[in-house]
């Protein structure tokens, strides 16, 4: 065992927190009884744990090692995560190996692996490599840009509406890189990827509010403005953080900012008088500065200090900023009623959001099916738990907002009207 492995482990003092969800790449299908084994990234050799997934294709919560959590709340030369290599394997699909899974102290780490089907009997093994955090490793700093796109040239704006997308088509590698693999992503799943990768979960909920918006409202411009197909390309967005944001596959992603997301997804950044989202950059705030942007430590700092997420964003962006919302959402069958929908309730929404509901049951076997009348009662209340607690909402047997959206999502997932 090396020296330079001895000295992570003694770091590893804190613990932090892992959960697994296996499903098929040909659909939204959870796989169950999936066998896992996991090992610390520095001994590979060594498993620490194996278990296997659930008829829900989930993991209980796996308790791991991490480091003082001090390590994350500060810029220092100690790395603030523990990494981690899961082998996962099940009948009729491709065995997958994941390295450098990444477990910050107190956080729930979510880990969505994709199993491939078999078509042949024989393995190939090519580990994915999750690459490391913005603030831990060293990225390209951002190029600057106008915030504002010029809206008089032709065809630079083909967008009559702020629209939040189904799907972020994202180039893994720098714009000209012909030779980089371009991804389908569902838009929330790629902010959610982007956060997890550039800040850490450990920050105050303020501070991770206004990143996610930061990130939404600069994502969300390069969709309005057609930025990178009006340059003859065949993608919405780069992971190359020079140009874009840091997308990692297989990321990890944090439960803190994962609800974060789910809460404020249609949201964006404008100014007065300005159509479309502003393209918000921003820099680390330490090994690179950058005046008038917002800074990432800078911003958990006035997390600390009690600031709320739009008075971080204004400190950095101006007071003229304020939060926007989409009222076109692609990919649902139904736009969220605009309150929630609790034991009481009655009519067509309900009655919508049981029907699919049961549709995912034939799918998430731990999910009671209802009777559609409607009614929200007891019954259709615990279904509504059960499906909060897979997929990791506060289990409170409320339709809100979040809730409401993800059951559309994983309605849409799981039938197949999306694709």
């Amino acid at each position: 065992m090396s020296k330079q492995y001895l000295q992570a482990a003694q770091n590893n003092i804190d613990k932090g927190f892992l959960k697994i969800n296996a499903i098929s790449t040909d659909n939204y299908f959870p796989i169950k009884n999936a066998e896992i084994e996991i090992a610390d990234s520095g001994n590979p050799n060594q498993i620490l744990f194996k278990t296997e997934t659930n008829n829900d294709g989930l993991t209980e919560n796996l308790e791991l090692d991490a480091p003082p959590i001090e390590y994350s709340l500060e810029p220092s030369d100690n790395q603030p995560y523990s990494l981690y290599n899961i082998k996962i394997s099940a009948e009729d699909y491709e065995e997958t190996i994941i390295s450098g899974v990444q477990i910050l102290s107190g956080e729930l780490g979510l880990q969505s692996i994709s199993l491939t089907p078999k078509v042949t009997s024989e393995q190939t093994y090519d580990p994915e490599v999750i690459d490391g955090h913005t603030l831990w490793e060293f990225y390209p700093p951002k190029i600057a840009e106008a915030e504002i796109k010029p809206m008089d040239e032709t065809g630079e704006i083909v967008l009559s509406r702020v629209v939040i997308p189904e799907y972020i088509i994202v180039h893994d590698g720098t714009p000209t890189d012909t030779t980089a693999e371009n991804y389908y992503i569902p838009y929330k799943e790629y902010i959610k990827n982007v956060a997890s990768s550039e800040i850490y979960a450990t920050w105050p909920e303020a501070t991770i509010y206004a990143n996610v918006l930061a990130i939404m409202s600069f994502t969300l411009n390069r969709v309005y403005t057609e930025w990178y197909r009006n340059k003859g390309f065949d993608f919405t967005i780069t992971s190359s953080t020079a140009f874009d944001h840091k997308w990692i596959n297989q990321k990890t992603i944090y439960e803190s900012i994962s609800q974060v997301v789910d809460s404020i997804f249609a949201n964006y950044l404008s100014r007065p008088g300005v159509r479309q989202p502003i393209l918000t950059q921003y820099c680390d705030g330490k090994r690179v500065t950058c005046p008038n942007w917002l800074s990432q430590w800078g911003s958990k700092y006035l997390g600390d200090q009690g600031y709320k997420a739009i008075e971080i964003l204004r400190n950095y962006y101006g007071d003229d900023i304020y939060i926007n919302e989409s009222t076109q959402i692609s990919g649902v069958p139904s736009s969220w009623p605009g309150y929630d929908l609790n034991v009481g309730a009655s009519g067509d929404k309900v009655r919508q959001m049981q029907e699919q509901l049961n549709r995912i049951a034939r799918v998430y076997s731990s999910i009671p099916t209802l009777t559609v009348d409607g009614i929200y009662g007891q019954k259709t209340k615990g279904a509504v738990e059960q499906f909060q607690r897979i997929f990791n909402l506060p289990v409170t047997g409320v339709v809100d907002y979040r809730t409401w959206y993800k059951i559309s999502q994983i309605y849409v997932g799981v039938s197949g009207i999306g694709a």
